[in-house]
């Protein structure tokens, strides 16, 4: 680039691509210094200034501050080298903690989207089979609660979301509720329960529950959750006939819920139950 000694402010604007507005108001916090003819006040720049403008675009894209980059560009101070260290360490904690969030930002979406994908799946294909299947082990985030068939309370629910904020974390994924009484479930009465999530951070070993790391019999329940009780009636039919025995307990896993709508015949469960062979012992 041809260079010259005095740059308009119009000159400046096209070739740092910078808007008037932008330059005026550096001038103003003297970030980027004009001067002024003699003979008619015009507003104009030297090369230095020109220059100025990469630095602090490139300042600007690491998130630097105005103040930040008018002190790292006069470098004023007694000990300049020690003073950036000092504001770019700064920043790189702040720039990590900002990742971090919007990694677990990332995680929750993604997650979410996974569960509505796998609803869409099972309510377009009306898959609702007896299967049995392994379920991997996860460390989950609990809290025990007495379950008094207030199924909504129970999903949308404000005294686990309070225990998560206590303990620092966030939570990503379905909710689980894993109810301590098969029959009672079916039977609709009340019962002690373990209200179950994934957490985006680590969690203490005293708050976290295991779950799955054992063959499980699976069935998709689609509709209202009044009505999950027949697809309970299914399954224990289903082991029955296919000689399997189930655990005493077991896992509703909620894909699409009231998180998810109002609708109630896009509800998608899962119910999980720990099972065996009948002569095999369950895990």
């Amino acid at each position: 680039m041809k260079t010259k000694n005095r740059y308009f402010i119009g000159d400046m604007s096209k070739i740092c691509n910078i808007s008037k507005k932008a330059l005026r108001y550096y001038d103003t916090i003297n970030l980027i210094p004009s001067h002024r003819h003699d003979y008619n006040n015009y507003r104009y720049y030297t090369l230095d200034a020109l220059l100025a403008v990469p630095v602090i675009k490139y300042y600007k894209q690491m998130g630097f501050t105005l103040d930040e980059m008018k002190e790292f560009i006069e470098g004023s101070g007694s000990n300049v080298f020690k003073s950036l260290q000092n504001s770019f360490v700064s920043k790189i904690n702040e720039l990590e903690k900002d990742q971090e969030k919007l990694r677990r930002k990332h995680v929750s979406v993604r997650d979410w989207y996974t569960l509505i994908l796998e609803a869409e799946m099972v309510i377009d294909n009306n898959i609702k089979e007896v299967s049995v299947k392994y379920v991997d082990p996860s460390n989950l985030i609990f809290l025990d609660q007495e379950f008094d068939n207030d199924i909504k309370s129970s999903i949308i629910n404000l005294e686990f979301t309070q225990h998560v904020e206590n303990l620092e974390n966030e939570i990503t994924g379905p909710v689980i509720i894993n109810f301590s009484s098969l029959n009672d479930r079916v039977e609709n009465r009340n019962q002690p329960v373990k209200i179950l999530q994934k957490t985006l951070m680590p969690c203490n070993e005293e708050n976290q529950f295991k779950f799955g790391g054992c063959m499980m019999v699976s069935c998709y329940h689609i509709g209202p959750h009044e009505e999950i009780h027949k697809t309970y009636q299914k399954i224990c039919r289903w082991a029955g006939h296919n000689g399997y025995i189930l655990g005493e307990e077991s896992y509703e896993r909620y894909i699409t819920d009231y998180w998810t709508t109002r609708n109630a015949s896009k509800f998608v469960t899962e119910i999980l139950i720990e099972a065996s062979r009948v002569g095999t012992a369950a895990h």
